[in-house]
């Protein structure tokens, strides 16, 4: 009996990992109703924090720990890895099979309590359909927070999808102005070599406020549309005609200025604090970009942590701006679904479904524990998205809906990351599962 106890735990953890890293369906859980004793008057008194009892929580790290070593005793004095790996695998029609690793990492830097924690995180994958892509990120907060240094590299054989331009209302006259409106949401697929490199230095100059400074290129050749034949207009073929690119490569350089104000617990998942950064973009001929450029961006988010006995209870907001003030951007770079710093918004529609020189996107989340060990936890969400198309449509004139609801898995309770597995539903047909490390914002 002991022996095909083990045996079933080891195929509950093999299962856990398929899971993980596939593209399936999943059943949303209900709530657990643990806020009897608790109500929103807690967000307004001055309670002492609850110190996070590491050694009460399960994670995938104690489940195998339990399959490998089942009569090994947990060490509530160990202390834990800042780093999780999983398998990064999907599947779908515009990538074929994906499969590759991805790893996150959590540390806080320094001696001083105060400083925030550091975060990266690293993937490389490759698909049946010649996709290779690899990217590493980070937020370094030095001791103190005297520092923050944001940044990304990425190297990519990329497939990206496009859905026109704006919020899928067809306008204009002319017939390529509805090509580009595109009010059908025909599919067009882009193939074409990518490289990204950002880096952002911020010098905490008050309190929680940070000012910032940086560059960021991105670069595009061999743009290649495989699905439309040459004397065939698109919307990427319009816009890239109008504003006088090559329909082949492009580059996108500029600087980068920043404020930033964070007074976020965590940085991987939040339960109370506030997140802001607003500044400008301006894209240089003279450091190699196709057009000069300058786009105003924002990023708020709000985090309300609706009990003091069980904090995992969180209504999160998020609102994420970018706009155009002079200019002209490349089409593939315009700013719109899934374009945010992490590529999480607009879960409903694939990345770059809806897009404009000006674009907007709101989000709220309710976010609950299910297990008291923390193990299991889930969210329900819904988002709005707006944007301009430049034939007529303004921003904020029309607007298109997401919503749905997820799992999350407790990965490595010492960073508080999640394994996010969530199912998602848009309009005009549109759904589909989404999985990440780590919340959404």
């Amino acid at each position: 009996m002991d022996h095909q106890f083990k045996l079933i735990r080891f195929f509950l953890l093999l299962a856990l990992t398929v899971f993980a890293s596939s593209a399936s369906f999943g059943q949303q859980l209900a709530p657990v109703d643990s806020l009897k004793e608790d109500s929103l008057r807690m967000l307004s008194q001055k309670l002492k924090e609850p110190a996070e009892n590491l050694h009460l929580q399960y994670d995938v790290g104690d489940l195998a720990r339990d399959i490998l070593y089942p009569n090994r005793k947990p060490d509530s004095s160990r202390k834990r890895s800042g780093i999780t790996v999983i398998p990064n695998i999907a599947a779908n029609p515009t990538i074929g099979f994906q499969l590759g690793i991805k790893a996150v990492a959590g540390i806080k830097v320094g001696s001083d309590p105060k400083t925030l924690m550091s975060v990266a995180a690293t993937s490389l994958s490759a698909s049946t359909k010649g996709i290779i892509y690899f990217y590493i990120n980070h937020n370094v907060f030095t001791n103190g927070n005297k520092w923050n240094v944001q940044g990304s590299l990425v190297f990519a054989k990329s497939v990206t999808p496009d859905f026109g331009l704006g919020i899928g209302h067809g306008e204009g006259e002319t017939e390529e102005d509805q090509v580009l409106t595109n009010p059908d949401r025909k599919g067009y697929v882009f193939h074409s070599l990518y490289f990204n490199f950002r880096e952002k230095v911020y010098k905490n100059v008050w309190p929680n406020v940070f000012l910032g400074a940086g560059v960021s290129f991105e670069v595009r050749r061999d743009i290649e549309d495989h699905n439309t034949p040459e004397d065939e207009l698109s919307p990427y073929k319009v816009y890239t005609d109008r504003y006088g690119f090559a329909r082949d490569r492009y580059s996108a350089n500029g600087l980068l200025f920043s404020i930033q104000y964070t007074s976020r617990d965590n940085q991987n998942r939040a339960y109370k604090g506030i997140y802001a950064d607003a500044g400008f973009r301006a894209n240089q001929t003279w450091l190699g970009s196709s057009k000069s450029a300058v786009q105003f961006t924002t990023d708020l988010r709000k985090y309300f942590s609706l009990s003091h006995k069980n904090p995992e209870h969180v209504i999160a907001l998020w609102n994420w701006g970018s706009y155009l003030v002079s200019g002209a951007v490349p089409y593939l770079e315009l700013p719109g679904t899934g374009r945010d710093m992490n590529y999480r918004s607009g879960r409903g529609y694939i990345v770059t479904y809806f897009k404009g020189t000006k674009y907007n996107y709101s989000e709220i989340e309710y976010r609950f524990p299910i297990t008291t060990n923390k193990f299991l936890s889930g969210v329900t969400f819904f988002n709005m998205q707006t944007a301009n198309n430049t034939v007529g449509t303004k921003l904020f004139e029309q607007w298109q809906p997401g919503g749905g609801g997820g799992l999350r898995i407790l990965f490595n309770k010492a960073t508080r990351t999640n394994l996010c597995l969530d199912y998602a539903w848009g309009k005009y047909g549109s759904k589909g599962f989404f999985l990440g490390l780590n919340e959404a914002f």
